[in-house]
């Protein structure tokens, strides 16, 4: 159909009455052709003739829009004027491309191409002209205050330009809002002439983020029709939060991780649509107020962070902020920038600050208010501010949590140094005394004597007697030395004492094994080696995580609810009370000075108090009688099944030495079940010969990946006849737990199978169910982290560069996730979603507009993470010639692949020590269960389905917040898939949309297989 003559004129360039704001010049994009205009013409149908141009006369610009929605929406909108529904009909044909499409009395259609969008003008209802501009005016006054999608409703549209967008709106004198920032923009609003308020996105499929704390809702209005594509969320009064400032502030002792748990708080508070802020040299910073040291943070603010150590907004003790003159200035100097909520990393002292601030808060307000220093609009605005802290400590002292960030990468400082230092003392066959750090906690120095073997520890928890801890010391030093051990190394935690709290300083050791076992002894101080450097893969992951779940925790908060403390339990963020975990923390070393060492123990988390035992049962393998009646003393067998991953040796050791301090024989058959069941290769272990295995890689005992089915089961049955094995521990992946379904299958035709059998989860793939973690994932990920930075520092002095790395992980996208959040890389493709043409396509885009934004700027290198098998199609050579291909001459993308550098290395602090924890559960385990099964053992109706039978062939391994064992026989026939060789439940999905979040990546949701 042709248009009606009397709609012709209603294409008038877009006018407004707020002027443009100060800080967005009116300029056009480069890439916006000049051209004489053209005049608007409707042809039948609802496609108009586009491009389409007109000159705005307000700047004598050219305009040239093109078609930018595309999508399915229908929208209906209101005009209380015919003036207003011409001004309406204009702005909508000139940004949107829309062409009339029909009309009624009351109303008009508009219509995009194949009438994929529809709005529907309303005449008659809605808001006044002058309602309308002084709307205008009220964004336009709030633009650089508040974020316009936390008090308006707003409908948003797929835009394929937004830079072209903004510079449209500018020149048409609109007030325009960019979300994060105009240098990066993800989201462009601006107001219709009827007072709407719209967005545009380059999401293939738009959603707004942050509800609206109002709705506005003209009387009269009808509720507007919103499909999938376009969204209107305005939930009413009830329920809708208000939008939050959000700073991040680190106070204390500096620890590796900081940097990234700031950035993780910037960005996690930008994507929520809130503003963040840094305050810097912690509370000093607070003190002193002002922009200097008040500063809000962009996107690209913490760009790079992620591989620095220390803390970049840096941190300063503050006398100052222990006055409560100090804290009312530090109130002020918030309220003043807007803030409402701050996230405080550090250690126990910064969260009794924070704490404190808090809970004073109230009454500091109140007197500001008084003395005149804040009026009564900001007085009940910030009445009440909300707290969260996230604990950077390297000594790992705050009670309620495992983990402190920085911890494990002082842990890895310590454990490197101690494995250097171990070559030279074996070499010239001396003793060595390591002083490391722990004021109060002896965390660092317990961890280190696990995962370097030490022959003796000093820790503050557990004193002895000055002449007891002597006597002891030599005790163990000289049975070593007798038994052949060539090199003694004895670790000293700085704050180790005697029961009379006299201090033991690394000298004095060092003075006692020369003089009274007169050997060749160095002492090495570590010092703050410990805090440098960066951080490693824990502690970058960890600190992200929690500056997302503490981002949540701020914005979940009410007046009512106490500060929280983001804490982990095993392997599970939980929030927890900050101010009893600070008390806690503080009674530890309260009970200590009070010399109430028992007290001290109870306090410290089950998890310590489980580690030392472990090394102190591990540490008397050679030289005390053990524990056992002899009666009670078992065979106990291990096995190594699957690919080499980093723990392997640990466990081996751990169980080999817990075995021998109990009384237990531990057997090692080397080179799987093919080198049982061909070479009858059962070795019992010898102290001396497995000594060092701790810090070696690989596996010393070998593997490889036959199951017993794959081999001779009827043989494997008879060499455990043979050797009256009384229990079996497995250490692997998804081989090994094949493995073990299959010798628990075979129980009721093989007696010799009627025994414990214990899986301990070892594979890079972390793919085994019925754990959440596997040995040798962790040390995996750093070297990929150590991997990425080196190949992201090549891409950003290349410049204009990215490249696809391939990591490995089989079908699981474990490793792919987490190397992604680490490093953060611009998009990783895993097996469980493949690699989608529109998901490929919208990140080669956000690839295109990242380089053009971020081009001339330090550390621009962009990483893409592929798992090997994401897709039988695109291998990563293929990927990377399309990425190119796409992206012209904009950027060069290069592949890496890092093979089998995976498996190896060193083992990680975290792989040893929880191999040691896992070992000793293990054998622990066959103890408990070795009489059940010994009754029924030669029985010839042997009961398979009783349920406690069943639940003597296990999965060792950490689900959520807890230790447990799982019966195999329910893990393979109910949470596997066997096709797959998976665990049915991603147990990682969430981790997965943190690292997209993080880097701004938009994902088109696919299901997870």
């Amino acid at each position: 159909m042709t248009a009606p003559n009397h709609y012709h004129h209603r294409l008038l360039p877009l006018r407004s009455n707020v002027s443009t704001p100060a800080q967005l010049p009116p300029k056009l994009p480069e890439s916006i052709p000049l051209a004489p205009p053209l005049p608007f013409q409707y042809h039948d149908g609802p496609t108009p003739l586009l491009p389409v141009s007109y000159t705005c006369p307000s700047s004598g610009h050219l305009i040239m829009t093109v078609p930018i929605v595309n999508g399915s929406a229908s929208v209906t909108i209101h005009a209380a004027t015919k003036t207003l529904l011409d001004d309406t009909i204009t702005f909508y044909s000139n940004v949107l491309g829309l062409a009339l499409h029909s009309e009624s009395s009351d109303a008009v259609f508009l219509s995009n191409k194949d009438q994929k969008i529809t709005i529907k003008i309303v005449v008659g209802s809605g808001l006044s002209a002058d309602e309308v501009a002084h709307k205008k005016a009220a964004l336009a006054k709030r633009l650089n205050i508040d974020d316009w999608r936390t008090s308006e409703s707003s409908v948003v549209f797929r835009s394929t330009n937004l830079n072209r967008l903004i510079a449209t709106f500018q020149l048409s004198q609109l007030p325009v809002q960019v979300n994060p920032n105009e240098l990066y923009p993800n989201e462009v609003y601006t107001i219709d002439p009827v007072g709407t308020l719209i967005g545009f996105t380059a999401c293939a499929n738009p959603l707004t983020l942050v509800p609206p704390v109002e709705k506005y809702n003209p009387v009269g209005a009808e509720s507007t029709a919103v499909s999938a594509s376009v969204s209107e969320l305005s939930r009413g009064d009830e329920g809708v939060k208000p939008r939050r400032n959000i700073a991040v502030m680190t106070s204390g002792g500096d620890a590796p991780g900081m940097n990234a748990n700031v950035r993780a708080v910037v960005r996690a508070a930008i994507f929520r649509g809130c503003k963040a802020y840094a305050v810097m040299e912690g509370y000093e910073g607070l003190v002193r107020g002002g922009p200097e040291y008040i500063k809000e943070m962009t996107w690209h603010d913490v760009k790079g962070y992620l591989s620095e150590g220390g803390t970049k907004i840096g941190t300063a003790r503050c006398m100052a902020f222990k006055e409560r003159k100090g804290r009312l200035q530090g109130c002020k100097h918030l309220i003043e920038a807007g803030i409402d909520a701050l996230i405080v990393c550090g250690g126990d002292g910064s969260l009794t600050g924070a704490d404190l601030f808090r809970s004073e808060w109230p009454s500091l307000i109140d007197e500001l208010r008084k003395n005149g220093d804040i009026s009564e609009e900001k007085y009940q605005k910030h009445k009440h501010l909300n707290i969260c802290g996230t604990v950077g400590l390297i000594d790992n002292d705050m009670a309620t949590t495992d983990a402190t960030i920085g911890a494990y990468s002082s842990l890895d400082r310590i454990c490197k140094a101690i494995d250097y230092i171990d070559a030279t003392a074996n070499s010239h066959s001396r003793a060595f005394v390591v002083e490391v750090m722990g004021r109060h906690c002896g965390w660092l120095a317990l961890m280190a004597g696990i995962a370097t073997s030490a022959d003796y520890i000093l820790i503050p928890e557990k004193p002895s007697s000055s002449q007891d801890w002597q006597d002891q010391m030599c005790k163990i030093v000289s049975k070593h030395r007798a038994k052949g051990k060539r090199k003694s190394i004895v670790i000293v935690a700085e704050g180790a004492i005697t029961s009379d709290l006299q201090p033991i300083s690394a000298n004095n050791v060092k003075d006692v094994l020369v003089d009274r076992l007169g050997l060749d002894t160095r002492v090495t101080t570590l010092g703050h080696v410990q805090r440098g450097g960066n951080a490693v893969a824990y502690d970058r992951f960890l600190a992200t995580l929690q500056g997302v779940e503490a981002v949540k925790a701020v914005l979940d908060c009410t007046p009512d609810t106490p500060s929280p403390l983001i804490a982990i339990d095993e392997n599970k963020l939980v929030r927890k009370p900050l101010v009893e975990a600070v008390k806690i923390t503080k009674s530890v070393a309260t009970a200590i000075e009070n010399k109430d060492f028992d007290k001290a123990m109870s306090l410290r988390d089950s998890e310590f108090c489980e580690h030392l035992s472990n090394y102190m049962a591990m540490n008397s393998a050679n030289h005390n009688e053990p524990t056992l009646p002899v009666e009670k003393r078992k065979k106990i067998a291990i096995i190594n099944v699957g690919a080499p991953a980093g723990g392997m040796n640990s466990a081996v050791y751990s169980m080999a030495t817990y075995c021998m301090s109990r009384g237990h024989t531990p057997y090692a058959i080397h080179n799987g079940f093919s080198g049982l069941a061909r070479h009858e290769s059962v070795r019992s272990m010898d102290w001396l010969d497995i000594e060092g295995w701790n810090s070696i890689g690989g596996s010393e005992i070998g593997t490889n990946r036959q199951t017993p089915e794959d081999t001779d089961l009827g043989m494997i049955a008879y060499y455990f006849e043979k050797y009256q094995f009384d229990g079996l521990i497995i250490i692997g992946g998804f081989e090994a737990f094949l493995s073990l379904e299959q010798l628990e299958k075979a129980r009721p035709m093989y007696p010799a199978f009627r025994i414990p059998i214990v899986l301990i989860p070892a594979t890079i793939s972390n793919n085994v169910p019925g754990t959440e973690y596997s040995l040798g994932a962790d040390t995996c990920l750093n070297s990929l982290m150590d991997y990425c930075d080196v190949v992201k520092q090549s891409a950003s002095s290349t410049r204009d560069r990215a490249f696809v790395i391939e990591v490995q992980g089989g079908n699981s996208g474990y490793i792919a996730t987490c190397t992604s959040l680490i490093s953060g890389a611009q998009a990783s493709y895993v097996p469980e979603e493949g690699i989608s043409l529109d998901q490929l396509e919208l990140d080669i885009r956000s690839l295109k507009e990242s380089f053009a934004t971020e081009r001339g700027l330090t550390k621009s290198g962009k990483l893409i993470i592929k798992s090997t098998n994401a897709s039988k199609v695109l291998s990563t050579q293929v990927l990377a010639d399309i990425i190119k291909y796409e992206a012209g001459n904009e950027f060069d993308t290069k592949t890496a692949v890092p093979g089998h550098v995976q498996q190896g290395g060193l083992p990680s602090p975290i792989d040893r020590t929880r191999a040691a924890r896992f070992a000793v559960k293990a054998v622990q385990f066959v103890e408990d269960n070795s009489d059940l099964l010994a009754d029924v053992k030669y029985s010839p109706d042997f009961p398979s389905d009783d349920k406690k039978l069943k639940a003597t062939a296990v999965v060792l391994g950490i689900k959520s917040s807890h230790l447990r064992f799982s019966p195999i026989r329910k893990l393979y026939d109910f949470e596997t898939e066997l096709g797959r060789r998976m665990p049915k439940k991603i147990h990682w999905a969430t981790i997965r949309d943190v690292a997209d979040q993080l880097v701004g990546r938009t994902r088109i949701e696919r299901p997870v297989v």
